[in-house]
């Protein structure tokens, strides 16, 4: 598994919505700032456990680096909500990202 993309991350989560659709909330572009919320709280979680520990600690001790691999990966799982939520695509974001990306590479 060492190549894991988004297109393999949206079919992950779309099956997890699919299994939980009676418990969680509706897929819709109304829940996505729902789904925004909740990646940030994510986020804030990988933001403790560095702030706590320092980068260095919680990147190289095995505990912390597996929770804060962990922490990144529910990121992760509520930023492919927040695509699910308003229907974008890999390749969409991939269009993006690399417009983007090409921006950035001649902005200084």
């Amino acid at each position: 598994m060492d190549d894991f993309g988004i297109i393999e991350m949206l079919d992950m989560q779309k099956a997890l919505q699919e299994k939980y659709k009676d418990i969680w909330e509706t897929i819709s572009p109304e829940i996505g700032k729902n789904k925004l919320l909740w990646m940030i709280g994510e986020i804030g979680e990988v933001i403790d456990i560095i702030k706590k520990h320092g980068g260095d600690t919680a990147s190289q001790d095995a505990d912390l680096r597996e929770h804060l691999v962990e922490e990144l990966a529910d990121v992760l799982m509520y930023f492919n909500d927040v695509l699910l939520c308003y229907g974008i695509s890999a390749g969409e974001l991939k269009q993006s990202y690399v417009s983007k990306f090409e921006k950035n590479m001649k902005r200084w």
